[in-house]
């Protein structure tokens, strides 16, 4: 009994050591598929890949190829900004695209890639990734290091759960993660605050994500195709320009801003409304102008016919002043005498104090007219004393030949 028990446990631990050994050449065979991945034997290239691959361009599309592995030439271009490989058969992508530190878009659009390469997440200076119809189920923690990432699209795939990895990507505007398999987004979202598009259609989503209302820099929203019955007022969004509800179970629009653009059932009867509302407030400032203009018009006339009226009139009452002043202070004739000279000029002092008075009382609002009235005053003031001082020169010449006639 002992030995047959012995023999049984060495059979065993013989058949245990044989799965092992199973285990391990497969786990060899995996390991040598990797490395045959990133040895990358030098294949035969497509028609006119060879060229591009030497052109010197930064930008390098070999899309469609149905390449089932990078060419190894790619790894070599140290220059390239972008590289395109959509729609390819790739399962991995090899190690040695982590020496491209130049790219700044990789597309892997429509491959067959399991999960993202850690080689991808070296990329630190990636601003584009798409990764959109995959077989994607997660990201690795390693995406934190894509701290320059702007756009990343994983449309596609087979995401259950939001990956919180991507709320500590400071720079993420625009995520595209549409048709997938979410039904909750995390609470902490709202920290994302650099992103503004937001693509989340074609998930399983029952209920609007009140986190959502939060994040109020959102421009873009897509919730097209879930199970949404209701929505809440969206005026919490400020900065929303587009909302789109389109094939979901709702009773009537969401309240929106006058600026949104809606997308769903419903949608027109509201933008239509929306249309004549914003028409008929034209409308209504277009004759409110036209009215304060004719106003106006109307007005203008009456206003300039009383200043012309005031101008007039100052004119007058400032020529019948000067009139006035220029008779009372004549200045006498008589060439004898000595009183009347003195007279003659206190009248003329008179005269101009009196000129002046008045000016100054009757306003300086009319220069011109003001100005007029002074040059002929000055003309009157020649008028006035050129014969007198002419009379009075003479009459001291004969007073100075009188006395020299007494002396003799």
């Amino acid at each position: 009994m002992g030995n047959s028990s012995r023999k049984e446990a060495q059979d065993k631990a013989g058949e245990k050591k044989e799965k092992k050994g199973d285990k391990g050449e497969e786990e060899e065979e995996k390991t040598a598929e990797k490395e045959e991945v990133e040895v990358m034997e030098d294949v035969e290239l497509p028609l006119g890949v060879d060229k591009l691959l030497k052109s010197g361009d930064p930008v390098l599309d070999l899309s469609y190829y149905k390449f089932r592995r990078l060419p190894r030439q790619v790894l070599n271009l140290e220059y390239l900004e972008k590289l395109y490989v959509c729609g390819n058969r790739l399962r991995n992508v090899p190690k040695g695209i982590a020496r491209l530190q130049g790219l700044r878009t990789l597309a892997l659009d429509f491959n067959k890639l399991d999960d993202i390469p850690l080689s991808v997440c070296q990329l630190t200076n990636l601003t584009c990734l798409y990764l959109g119809s995959n077989r994607l189920m997660s990201l690795p923690p390693e995406v934190r290091n894509l701290q320059n990432l702007r756009c990343l699209w994983v449309e596609s795939n087979f995401f259950q759960r939001f990956p919180k990895q991507l709320c500590d990507l400071p720079n993420l505007r625009s995520l595209q993660i549409g048709d997938n398999r979410l039904r909750m987004l995390p609470s902490d979202l709202w920290r994302m605050e650099s992103l503004r598009g937001l693509w989340l259609y074609g998930n399983r989503f029952q209920e609007f994500p009140r986190v959502l209302l939060k994040m109020e820099q959102l421009e873009i929203l897509d919730m097209d195709r879930n199970r949404i019955s209701e929505f809440p007022n969206l005026h919490h969004l400020p900065a929303l320009r587009l909302f789109s509800y389109d094939h979901n179970p709702v009773k009537e629009p969401p309240r929106v801003g006058e600026e949104v653009l809606i997308v769903g059932e419903g949608a027109e009867e509201v933008l239509q409304a929306r249309g004549r509302r914003r028409e008929a407030k034209e409308h209504a400032e277009k004759e409110a102008e036209e009215a304060a203009a004719v106003a106006a018009a109307a007005a203008s006339p009456v206003i300039h016919g009383i200043l012309k009226k005031l101008r007039i009139n100052s004119a007058l009452n400032l020529a019948a002043a000067k009139k006035k002043v220029t008779n009372e202070s004549v200045p006498s004739t008589t060439p004898t005498g000595d009183e009347n000279g003195p007279q003659n000029n206190d009248g003329g002092a008179e005269f101009e104090r009196q000129g002046l008075a008045f000016f100054e009382e009757a306003g300086l609002g009319y220069d011109d007219d003001s100005l007029e009235y002074e040059r002929e005053e000055l003309i009157c003031e020649g008028e006035g004393y050129e014969s007198y001082e002419g009379a009075e020169l003479e009459y001291e010449r004969e007073e100075m030949d009188y006395e020299y006639e007494g002396e003799e």
